[in-house]
């Protein structure tokens, strides 16, 4: 049996172990391990990122034809302008090169893509492929695609309050009007599901200033498998997991006839 049956036949049956009425809507993916995973094979930290471009694209595939409706990915942090600057060029054009080759075919699949984002400080004719990119699939309703890219959780926070803070101050609102939802009508992500499902990849335990707002409820789920390393079987096994925690959301499951006596401490 060729290598590729073998993965097929392993992906087939973590497929059947999975209920349909219990997919995430939203899955959101902070993909880390790229430089990591070529440094440990003796190859430049841009092999990495090249490869997991590739994987973004099979996850991509595996989330839509699960059903789910959402998937955001941590491209490019605010914190990213610290690393190398050959390192940042060469992320910067990658992402030149994948909206050049691959928004076609992703519009074909009718998936919507959206950049999520201070793009400011992207160069002139990146921000234009962007642009492109989100109005030539702006009307795409079968799956979206969120790439955060110069993104970061606090500073979208911060904008938001001060947004907020001019609305109040010019008369636009009362400060007794400001609540959640009236702050989740400013975030970049509005409108959108807040995820259910967060991935990490190589086993870092930390978010990473990554939708600190939109995760609060979010579960979690680590997974040790550096990025360029991860696959639909690793995606089939984070479902899989997250579908067997009781998302309580801060309350209890009570089991019949159970007194709060019995209960309290089984949270």
């Amino acid at each position: 049996m060729s290598f590729g049956k073998i993965i097929y036949r392993k992906n087939t049956e973590l497929s059947k172990r999975i209920d349909m009425q219990k997919v995430p809507e939203h899955v959101a993916i902070i993909m880390d391990g790229n430089g990591r995973w070529a440094t440990k094979k003796g190859l430049p930290r841009s092999f990495g990122h090249n490869k997991g471009v590739s994987v973004l694209k099979e996850i991509l595939k595996a989330s839509k034809n699960l059903g789910c409706k959402v998937l955001t990915v941590y491209a490019f942090s605010t914190e990213n302008w610290t690393r190398p600057t050959k390192e940042v060029d060469f992320l910067i054009n990658l992402f030149r090169e994948v909206l050049r080759n691959e928004i076609e075919e992703i519009h074909q699949e009718l998936i919507k893509i959206k950049f999520i984002g201070d793009l400011s400080p992207f160069p002139k004719d990146l921000k234009q492929l962007i642009y492109n990119s989100e109005s030539l699939t702006k009307n795409n309703n079968s799956f979206l695609l969120n790439i955060c890219a110069n993104y970061g959780g606090r500073q979208e926070i911060v904008k938001v309050a001060k947004e907020l803070a001019i609305k109040s101050s010019s008369g636009e609102i009362k400060p007794s009007e400001v609540n959640e939802e009236l702050f989740n009508s400013e975030l970049l992500t509005r409108g959108i599901k807040d995820p259910e499902l967060l991935i990490r990849t190589s086993g870092e335990k930390r978010i990473s200033n990554f939708l600190l707002w939109q995760l609060a409820y979010s579960e979690i789920y680590i997974s040790d498998v550096l990025w360029p390393d991860f696959n639909e079987f690793e995606f089939l096994k984070a479902i899989i997991d997250y579908q067997s925690r009781n998302r309580r959301f801060g309350g209890i499951e009570s089991l019949p006839n159970e007194s709060f006596e019995d209960s309290q401490y089984s949270s």
